[in-house]
């Protein structure tokens, strides 16, 4: 399988209206334009009964002490773990490409009501979910797509790999507010390829030059 994108280049910069958050000169950050990006993928194998899809970052510090924190710096040789951004399933096998903003647009406190989203496909949880949990404004599900928004003074550039798996099933079996992990392993038997694109994301002034 191929994938491609009109709104990023393979190993480039994820532009900031595809973004959860964008610097702020005064706040760190302001809330942005949460526009999932457009994808495209080709050279599907015989046999593809659905595709699933997966944005994930793959920096995630494992340790929030220095987070977010005044005069202070993640450091890069922190171990990263992964945060899901996007998790779908069973979208249609003649499926072959999904437009800019036509799964999200616009950030929406507590979380989209996108369990349901387009082409008859089901969504999963992203980690904002856990990420906003206690927080009286924000706490809630946060189905579908939602976009880069890493620490405002993380060392490290973030990459988020999006990757779209062929699947030679119809129906991912996981229900309800499912979560990138528990989709990794219903689909673990059942990849008959897959494709990766992957773009970088930073907040902090340092490394965006």
């Amino acid at each position: 399988m191929r994938i491609t994108s009109d709104s990023f280049s393979d190993g480039g910069a994820i532009p900031g209206h595809l973004a959860f958050c964008v610097p702020d000169p005064d706040t760190h950050v302001t809330f942005a334009g949460n526009r999932n990006p457009h994808l495209a993928w080709d050279d599907v194998p015989d046999g593809t009964a659905s595709f699933a899809l997966i944005c994930h970052d793959r920096d995630v510090p494992t340790k929030p002490d220095d987070v977010n924190q005044e005069g202070r710096e993640v450091p890069p040789d922190l171990p990263r773990a992964d945060f899901f951004h996007w998790v779908a399933v069973d979208l249609p096998s003649d499926l072959r490409s999904i437009a800019e903003g036509s799964f999200a647009g616009g950030v929406v406190a507590r979380g989209q009501d996108a369990a349901s989203g387009p082409h008859g496909c089901r969504q999963g949880i992203n980690d904002y979910t856990n990420w906003f949990a206690g927080d009286a404004d924000m706490e809630g599900q946060y189905y579908g797509y939602d976009g880069p928004c890493p620490p405002w003074n993380d060392s490290l550039v973030h990459h988020y790999e999006f990757t779209v798996f062929a699947l030679d099933v119809a129906t991912v079996p996981v229900e309800g507010a499912f979560t990138g992990e528990q989709v990794r392993a219903a689909i673990n038997a059942h990849v008959l390829d897959s494709a990766v694109i992957m773009g970088t994301y930073s907040l902090n002034p340092r490394l965006r030059g």
